[in-house]
Order: C-alpha cells, then structure tokens, then sequence
C-alpha cells in the first residue's frame, strides 16, 4: 500500500522517495551490500548522522532531480543512533516517506575472522577484546533487529555472493512499496535459514534422488519438477499450503510487514524444495502478489 500524509488543506501529498536503510553487525558486509544498490542505481550515502535524516529526506524531495530510491548505511558508528533511530523513523514514515529497514548480522567466528583478516579495529572494541565487542554490539542492536523488514546473514556468504543477493531481492523489484514474498529453497543439512517467518518442511514429499536418472537433475528441470507435483501427497499438500498462505500472509501484510521469507526445506535443498518453491512462487504470482524465489543450496549440491 502506498504511503500517504495530508497538507495544511487536507489533501493528499504523496511521497515518492523510497528509502533503505542498511544496518547490522559491524563486519557484517553493509559497505558491500552499498555499493550494491549503487549497482542498481539508488542515491547512495554512508553513515549519515541519525538527525541529519528527516532534513536530507526534505532536500532530495525539494531538489531539481529527485531520486526515487535511497539507500543508507546507519549503525552504531554514530553515537546516539540506537537511542534516537526508532522516534525519527516513526516521524519520517509518518511524513509519508515509505522507509524499509535491511539488517545484516553473521556469526561470532565469521566476524571475528573478518576483523581478524583486516586488521580493522571494532567500533565497540575496549582493550583488545575483538569477541566481546561483538556480543555486545550484538546485545545492543536486538531491539533495532527486531524492528528490521528484512535480514540477511552473510556468515556463509562471500562479497559476490552478497552482492548477489542483495540484487536478488530488490532489483527486481517494481516497487518496494508494495509487500514483496521471498521463497526460499534450502537444505537442512545446511541449516535453517534464520530469516525465514514461515518454514515448511517437504522431507515427507517423494524423494527424486532414489530414482537414477533424476538424482543428477533439480527441481528447477521438469522431469524432477513433474515427478514432485505429480504425486497425490504434493497435490494435497499444495492444496493445504495454499489455502494456509491465503490466511497468513494477508495479517503479515495488516501488521505492515513489508517483506515475508518463507522457507522450504528438504534434505538438500536440490530436488524436492526447489520444486516446491518453484511451484509456490507460480501460485503468488498467479494470486498478483509480487514474489521472488531463490534456490540457497542449490549450488552446492552439484
């Protein structure tokens, strides 16, 4: 839904600006995940001061070319900024700015590795002690996670990955306005993905590599996609998902939760899951609601 205030004569003002603001873990990749959306042609500017916010908003809708997308890194960097972000937030989303949160975290070890290989000193680092820094960065931020639209963990992931996925869940986007479905395939041997809302688990579906000429191809092939939907039990299941989803994802959307992930998970994530979520995302665009489907494991079980 689009986001809109009243002027002095109550009328309707619309705001055209969209805004990201990138957050997260020190060490976490927010610089790359940047120059990503500089990639894809957003106004770009890093560790803007909290209450510079409200008026650099005000500047670039007032300017002579106004960008229509915006994306700013905002971290603890800035002090001050945990205490104040949520009041300016609700004041410029109450300007009818629309303004979408993007998280980014990763483990203790890969942190520590980062810092480790940069030789980078952590913001929060008190005599050396690189791990406690980072727990307590991590206590401090739980609360702003907690707010954020949409997370990303980079433990697992390198600089072109990242970048990747940045690209994959806003490039393709025709408005982030509008509530955006992620479906995402994964493996459990992998692990959950931690930014899933909703997991479902397709290990109970027939299982295409116990059949030969199946186990090389994936659920993105039809012969395997064929084999998955074509059951009985995935029929019945699809229809079940379906009608849980025509439920759910109206009251995320009334809670105004811009982005929902939703999880499929097989052993793998290779034949089954991706099936499922190729299939899901089909369903979400036939019901008109903007979705992507990204397959995580599918590449490291080739």
């Amino acid at each position: 839904m689009r986001q809109v205030i009243q002027d002095g004569k109550g009328q309707v003002v619309e705001k055209h600006i969209q805004v990201v603001v990138i957050t997260g873990m020190s060490g976490s990749g927010k610089s790359t995940a940047l120059k990503a959306f500089e990639d894809m042609g957003y106004y770009c500017v890093d560790n803007l001061p909290i209450t510079l916010l409200t008026g650099f908003l005000s500047l670039m809708e007032n300017g002579t070319q106004v960008p229509s997308r915006v994306a700013l890194v905002m971290d603890v960097r800035e002090k001050g900024f945990l205490e104040q972000y949520s009041e300016i937030f609700k004041n410029v989303r109450a300007q009818g700015f629309h303004l979408e949160i993007l998280f980014l975290c990763a483990s203790d070890n890969a942190l520590v590795q980062r810092f480790s290989q940069t030789r980078r000193r952590h913001p929060l680092q008190e005599k050396g002690d690189l791990k406690a820094a980072i727990q307590k960065e991590r206590r401090r931020l739980a609360a702003l996670r907690e707010d954020a639209d949409n997370f990303v963990d980079t433990s697992d992931r390198n600089v072109h990955q990242l970048r990747r996925t940045i690209q994959e869940l806003y490039a393709s986007r025709d408005d982030l306005l509008q509530p955006l479905i992620h479906v995402m395939s994964f493996g459990f041997k992998y692990g959950v993905p931690p930014d899933a809302s909703l997991i479902y688990d397709v290990r109970f579906l027939p299982n295409p590599y116990f059949v030969p000429e199946l186990r090389p191809l994936s659920g993105l092939d039809a012969p395997v996609y064929n084999y998955v939907l074509e059951k009985g039990v995935t029929r019945q299941f699809a229809s079940l998902l379906g009608n849980m989803l025509s439920f759910l994802v109206p009251l995320y959307q009334e809670e105004g939760k811009a982005y929902l992930v939703i999880g499929i998970g097989c052993t793998g994530g290779r034949h089954r899951s991706v099936a499922i979520a190729r299939w899901l995302g089909e369903w979400f665009t036939g019901k008109g609601q903007e979705v992507i489907v990204t397959h995580r494991d599918l590449q490291r079980e080739k």
